[in-house]
């Protein structure tokens, strides 16, 4: 068997249905809509979660929490992965360099760094937050931080 002589099991591809089109067709006329009606007309139908009268699920259960409108979302780097082979001992980490390096996503704004594992080159950090146990791990590593 070669690929081209592949092709898919009878019964599994249907050809499209063509209505509209004369009644010799089968779907001729009322297009297989009916006649008459909401679901007949052209943008007839109803919205999605529309349960005909009766209240939707969506306002009969109970609602819970916030959505906080001042929240920040803050991209999150360990300092592990701060060891890879892209900087340089003694270089400037910047939030640019971290997106041209694949550890943060180009479309978050801000920067958080974390102290998950051990940074083994003196860098200058620059990030818009650093939690206490990051600042430490590169303080102690030799390199500095920079709070942007």
């Amino acid at each position: 068997m070669e690929l081209h002589d592949l092709k898919p099991v009878d019964g599994a591809r249907h050809s499209r249905k063509r209505v509209g089109r004369g009644t010799g067709s089968g779907h001729g006329k009322t297009s297989g809509r009916g006649s008459k009606g909401q679901n007949s007309r052209s943008g007839g139908g109803v919205r999605p979660g529309f349960e005909g009268g009766q209240t939707p699920l969506f306002k009969r259960l109970p609602k819970r929490g916030f959505t906080n409108m001042n929240r920040k979302e803050y991209a999150v780097v360990n300092i592990a992965d701060l060891n890879c082979d892209c900087f340089k001992e003694g270089s400037k980490v910047t939030p640019e360099m971290l997106v041209k390096v694949g550890l943060v996503s180009k479309n978050v704004k801000n920067i958080k760094v974390l102290g998950n594992g051990k940074l083994e080159k003196n860098l200058i950090i620059c990030a818009h937050k650093f939690s206490k146990s990051a600042e430490k791990g590169i303080v102690e590593a030799g390199g500095k931080i920079e709070v942007i």
